[in-house]
């Protein structure tokens, strides 16, 4: 049916991935936490969407669940300020965290997979993050029934912890492992037997097991669907007071924009996420993607600042209390980023020295990254028509990339082969023109 014969509120509650039922107990809850009740249920929602006009305590719930601000839901004005959107961008609010998270456990069909969200409206959502405090837990006691305890919660810590600690190429055997135990959260989250202390640390799993999911999809191309986690894993770091975390998936968001050739998102994503980290290191790789961002924009100036910023915050911050999501970052990441960075800009031999410097320094656990490092190595090479040693660093990448189940950096390997073109020839050349055909 097309939006326009649909009711605002249905399309609205399309977006959430909500059912009737599901939306009829979120505005309950958003009563219940202005401790007062509401005897909404799927029929009156559905009434609603039937042209019913809603009274003005229920269209002040149906704004919290919709993430819409208090202030701009004028009862007289129903359905005018709903917001009608469809395009997969789950508002920010409390009661939509657990729908965000099924909305990304749900996206299963192959169109949603591979269709990302628009950069406009990733940016007002980081807009929104940006200017929104955390929300407060719905519930300060549990739900009646068995309460979760604390030794469920730290499995569930200490599971996700050992899935995050294997390597690269480990993670493609188990990949339904990581969904599973996602889910189970998800669903621990829905159930609300948790103490407040609980519900932030439930949270927090949540966002940090979104944020990892999420890459996973993005390695393989499934940009729907890896937009759609790190979205989750914004509301549940939003619910959790995580601002460090909410920083860090809207970073993943803007990654995902400028390798889709959206710079001009990134940063306007990146500017929005670094108004509220706190840790020197989430600062440093946030201003590093913002430079590639800028460097993709032709934007010299703004390139090299965000550069320096990266490098001074880098050496800032006490290796003890880095964001666990962030551990991996060094400098040999800063050094090859900036790198490509200058490549972006026109600087070759500079862009060539700091690659060169920052896959010396890589720890030789980093498989994914090294075939990453080494596809900037060959475009760097072939920047500097020396097609040989580009064509070595290719191949190798490629390997690699296939040895651990890397998609990405195949494809980053496939997107440098036109420009192998005139030097078919060359040796090295043919074997790797062979081995991407």
């Amino acid at each position: 049916m097309d939006n326009r014969e649909r009711h605002p509120l249905a399309i609205a509650r399309a977006a959430l991935g909500m059912s009737g039922d599901q939306m009829a107990r979120a505005i309950r809850a958003a009563a219940a936490r202005e401790g007062m009740r509401s005897g909404v249920d799927r029929q009156r929602v559905h009434k609603w969407e039937q042209g019913a006009k809603p009274n003005p305590d229920s269209q002040r719930y149906i704004a919290q669940v919709l993430g819409v601000p208090i202030e701009t839901a004028a009862p007289d004005e129903w359905p005018n300020w709903v917001p009608i959107s469809d395009r997969g961008v789950v508002p920010l609010g409390h009661a939509n965290t657990v729908p965000a998270l099924r909305e990304a456990l749900n996206t299963m069909d192959r169109r949603t997979l591979l269709t990302a969200i628009p950069g406009s409206a990733l940016a007002l959502l980081a807009s929104n993050w940006a200017d929104t405090d955390a929300v407060a837990l719905a519930r300060a006691q549990p739900r009646p029934g068995a309460t979760i305890g604390e030794e469920v919660v730290t499995l569930l810590e200490e599971t996700s912890a050992r899935l995050n600690a294997l390597a690269t190429e480990q993670r493609q055997h188990i990949s339904p492992l990581y969904d599973a135990h996602l889910t189970r959260v998800t669903d621990l989250i829905d159930e609300q037997r948790y103490s407040r202390s609980l519900g932030v640390r439930l949270h927090r799993l949540a966002a940090s097991l979104s944020q990892t999911i999420g890459w996973i999809r993005f390695d393989h191309g499934q940009h729907g669907a890896a937009s759609r986690y790190w979205i989750a894993g914004l509301h549940n770091a939003h619910a959790g007071n995580d601002r460090d975390m909410g920083a860090a998936l809207l970073s993943d968001l803007a990654y995902q924009a400028s390798w889709r050739d959206d710079p001009t998102a990134a940063v306007g994503i990146l500017t929005k996420a670094l108004t509220r980290t706190t840790h020197p290191a989430a600062s440093s790789l946030l201003h590093l993607r913002l430079a590639r961002a800028q460097a993709a924009l032709g934007e010299h100036r703004a390139t090299l600042h965000s550069l320096n910023s990266a490098e001074r915050l880098l050496d800032t911050g006490g290796a003890g209390d880095i964001p666990a999501w962030c551990s991996w970052y060094s400098p040999a990441d800063l050094a090859v980023d900036a790198g490509r960075c200058l490549l972006d800009l026109g600087d070759t031999t500079q862009a060539h020295s700091l690659i060169a410097e920052g896959q010396a320094l890589l720890p030789a656990s980093r498989d994914k990254t090294r075939g990453i490092f080494l596809a900037y190595r060959a475009q760097g090479h072939l920047s500097r028509r020396e097609p040989e040693a580009a064509a070595a660093d290719a191949l190798e990448a490629l390997h690699l990339a296939e040895r651990i189940g890397a998609p990405r950096c195949v494809q980053l390997v496939r997107d440098l082969i036109p420009a192998f073109t005139p030097y078919r020839t060359v040796q090295g050349v043919p074997e790797l023109l062979l081995a991407v055909a």
